[in-house]
């Protein structure tokens, strides 16, 4: 039963056939209404037709949310994505990418403080990045991760990277690993699902797909 409330929710992942994943979850209390969009570049969180007005309640609700930039994918709970993507496009590490736009962009001055995460991966990698920007702190690490394991780090309650956190991860598609983030295994323990968006590893590039919660 879900009993926790977390947020925004970034994941690294790595099936049990060697591939990476970046997975991103939309949760909100405030603003459920709200739909994964493709875009020419990536992904973006929209609000629904009819709630185009609540971007003027609050400017973060809407975003790019994912960018591919070549060999790697980057996913993140607001602006901070075409930063990130554009510093690695660049040739910036993804650490220093990470670091420096987290560390500028600060976490969002809403209500509630709410911090800025991320999390980037490369094709063929056996490990990732998450990072997370709070009022207290900024946090860029490097996860290792074994085939069939995801760790996550969100908005509120687990807003520090732990790579002990981690859960076993079987998806081999994006649709499948959309639908792991809103409900299965540790994620079905988190409230308020709204939508989901993840990337992972093809034979070339990465394979993108959207779904809402049910």
């Amino acid at each position: 039963m879900a009993d926790l409330y977390l947020g925004r929710i970034v994941a690294v992942a790595r099936n049990r056939e060697g591939r990476c994943a970046a997975l991103y979850r939309v949760s909100s209390r405030s603003f459920p209404n709200r739909r994964a969009q493709r875009t020419d570049r990536g992904v973006a969180i929209v609000p629904k037709e009819g709630h185009e007005g609540d971007v003027f309640k609050n400017p973060y609700i809407a975003y790019n949310c994912c960018r591919i930039v070549g060999e790697t994918a980057v996913l993140t709970n607001g602006a901070q994505t075409d930063f990130i993507a554009e510093r690695i496009e660049a040739g910036l590490p993804v650490r220093e990418a990470l670091a420096l736009t987290m560390l500028a962009m600060d976490y969002e001055h809403d209500k509630l403080d709410t911090p800025r995460v991320a999390a980037v991966v490369r094709r063929g990698a056996e490990a990732g990045y998450l990072a997370v920007v709070r009022k207290d702190g900024l946090e860029v690490r490097r996860v290792e991760l074994d085939p069939g394991a995801c760790v996550w780090v969100a908005t509120y309650e687990h807003d520090s990277v732990d790579p002990g956190r981690r859960d076993a991860f079987a998806a081999t598609s994006p649709e499948a690993a959309c639908d792991y983030v809103l409900g299965e295994g540790a994620f079905a323990q988190f409230r308020n699902p709204i939508t989901a968006v993840c990337a992972l590893a093809a034979d070339t590039g990465f394979a993108l797909a959207a779904r809402d919660a049910k």
